[in-house]
């Protein structure tokens, strides 16, 4: 037999979520991997009366270590289309290609047509204009998970299941020659190989003589072979998960960073705003803004069993970034950048200052991402030297009281 080599470029992935499956374009450089966690036992004794002294070790697994997962997606707002069999809503509101990462992350537990909730609210809203994502159900000692499925290869192709995943980190890079980009990242309870007891390449749905069970996966040979999962196995009652692929395929739903800008401003009444100016206009050369939920899985530790993780919670969720712009003087104002870094060294009698901070990815009207956050806390600015000399700040995002979750709010355009 010929042997089978996959290659990253046909990899497929997608997300099944509370019973839908999306299907989500990545970009080269995703990784899954699953590492053992093991312990060492070693002797380390004297010499014996024959002279001997024994220097021998033994390893043994004691259990699987969390799988970790990343890749990158492109920021794609769009305005549904309101039907199809794969639209992301029965009526015309704005989605985005990733957007069911940024619900699992922000603690959406629940689907239903185009809405994301958390209990009764909502976590991510579409809209006829824009689509909101909030953070406001977040305050959770778990978030939503979700199954990933990575497809390799276009023939005789291998699949494998990240089961139960989270979203640990996001990141979202806005250099000033590229397209937005979001890198993902987070863990799994385990990969599973499902190559060998599903169903592929068939080109109509498998029935259960073929020995269909309930999650098991199809690949439709007659369409890209796209996934589908199975939610009932009952003869002659084979169901399926619907899918989610509206305008993955589309070409004017990218961002270009080069549009982006920035708005700060001190937030009114806050500490040491009377010293500072209402606003400052920057304008950026690059920056980021980094999400995390510091996630920890729980393992259990028995003697003589390999055990995988049983379930996951939350540590301090983390709103953080930096952005970058060169160092400018206008004789006629002061709102640049040499009078930030200025008004910020100056007041030394501020422990927290507070600033609200707007990033327009791509402009502030047309195809675009806003991320808004009300009250950050900004560090001094740090002077780069080169060419042109530059300052980078670097900034986090506070809620408006320790136990809120209003640190941040996302605004997708169209």
């Amino acid at each position: 037999m010929a042997q089978q080599l996959f290659f990253s470029r046909d990899t497929k992935m997608y997300l099944e979520f509370n019973g839908t499956v999306w299907e989500l374009p990545v970009l080269d450089g995703f990784s899954f991997s699953q590492a053992t966690n093991s312990s060492e036992i070693t002797l380390n004794e004297m010499e014996s009366a024959g002279g001997v002294s024994r220097r021998g070790r033994r390893m043994f697994n004691d259990s699987l270590a969390p799988a970790e997962w990343s890749f990158s997606t492109y920021v794609r707002p769009f305005t549904s289309a309101g039907s199809g069999a794969e639209a992301a809503d029965t009526s015309a509101k704005v989605h985005a290609v990733e957007e069911v990462l940024w619900a699992a992350m922000a603690g959406a537990d629940t689907y239903n047509a185009g809405v994301y909730k958390r209990g009764t609210e909502n976590v991510l809203t579409p809209a006829a204009s824009t689509m909101a994502v909030s953070f406001e159900q977040s305050n959770k000692s778990t978030m939503g998970t979700f199954n990933v499925y990575f497809v390799l290869g276009n023939d005789n192709e291998k699949v494998y299941k990240l089961k139960d995943a989270v979203v640990a980190e996001a990141s979202v890079d806005f250099d000033i020659d590229g397209i937005a980009t979001i890198g993902w990242s987070g863990n799994a309870s385990e990969i599973l190989d499902l190559t060998t007891n599903n169903s592929f390449n068939q080109a109509s749905a498998p029935v259960n003589a073929e020995g269909l069970e309930v999650g098991d996966v199809w690949l439709d040979s007659d369409d890209s072979n796209k996934l589908y999962v199975c939610t009932n196995s009952t003869a002659g009652s084979e169901a399926f998960t619907p899918r989610i692929s509206e305008a993955i395929t589309n070409t004017g739903n990218f961002i270009r960073n080069r549009l982006t800008t920035l708005t700060v401003a001190p937030t009114p009444g806050s500490e040491g705003s009377g010293s500072l100016e209402s606003s400052y206009l920057l304008t950026l050369t690059g920056g980021s803004v980094s999400f995390s939920n510091n996630i920890t899985f729980i393992t259990p530790e028995e003697l003589g069993l390999v055990n995988t993780p049983i379930g996951h919670v939350t540590g301090t969720r983390s709103i953080s970034g930096s952005f970058t712009c060169y160092l400018s003087k206008d004789d006629t104002s002061d709102d640049n950048s040499a009078d930030l870094w200025e008004d910020l060294k100056g007041i030394t009698g501020v422990v927290t200052n507070s600033f609200g901070l707007t990033f327009n990815i791509g402009g502030t009207s047309g195809t675009g991402l806003a991320i808004t956050m009300p009250t950050c806390h900004i560090d001094i600015p740090t002077h780069s030297i080169e060419d042109v000399i530059s300052l980078e700040t670097t900034f986090n995002a506070l809620p408006s009281t320790i136990g809120g979750a209003d640190e941040v709010s996302l605004t997708y355009r169209p």
